[in-house]
């Protein structure tokens, strides 16, 4: 389920955590997020690499490239057993921004985004169908949990694909990390 959670930069929990979807879209377009429900229900396999990913998502990335004018594309994707998933869920844990706005198409699984927006921090549940565009400069980190399990497109306007600012706070120690959240939403 997608769920948006909001709080203030202390780590104390605004409102009740909304599953609405089309509210949760309202709400951070208010901040310049975008948030949208495409299909993921082309076949892959478990293990499913790059390019397997790719080729199943073909037209999806020909209509987002069409919308967003991007020079480069991947897959990022993460499974419970791959043996550099702490490694891994670290670079993204650290609160960071972007000179690109970053845009993510779940094909399978959920992440939990973090949106430092003037005086909140807004949790962003993805699951598998939501595409989320984050604006450029806007500080965030990401967390996919202990035992990833999740596969993401990822678009990119520059040739350099995914380059991380880290802005060196230790924000995301206040608020709960992915298990937790879900833990509690649940």
């Amino acid at each position: 389920m997608t769920a948006l959670t909001i709080y203030n930069e202390q780590g104390i929990q605004q409102k009740e955590s909304v599953e609405d979807f089309a509210l949760i879209a309202k709400t951070l377009s208010k901040i310049g997020v975008q948030l949208e429900r495409w299909e993921a229900n082309q076949p892959l396999s478990v293990d499913a690499d790059q390019e397997e990913v790719l080729a199943a998502y073909d037209t999806a990335i020909k209509k987002l490239n069409t919308q967003y004018g991007f020079q480069s594309v991947d897959v990022v994707a993460l499974r419970p057993d791959n043996p550099q998933k702490a490694e891994f869920r670290q670079k993204f844990l650290a609160e960071h921004t972007h000179a690109d706005f970053e845009i993510r198409f779940f094909v399978d699984g959920s992440g939990l985004f973090y949106l430092h927006v003037n005086d909140n921090v807004y949790l962003v549940l993805c699951e598998k169908g939501d595409l989320i565009s984050v604006p450029a400069n806007t500080t965030h980190w990401f967390d996919m949990g202990e035992n990833p399990n999740f596969k993401c497109i990822r678009l990119f306007t520059t040739k350099d694909g995914w380059l991380g600012d880290f802005t060196g706070s230790d924000i995301a120690k206040r608020f709960p990390d992915f298990d937790s959240h879900i833990a509690a939403i649940a």
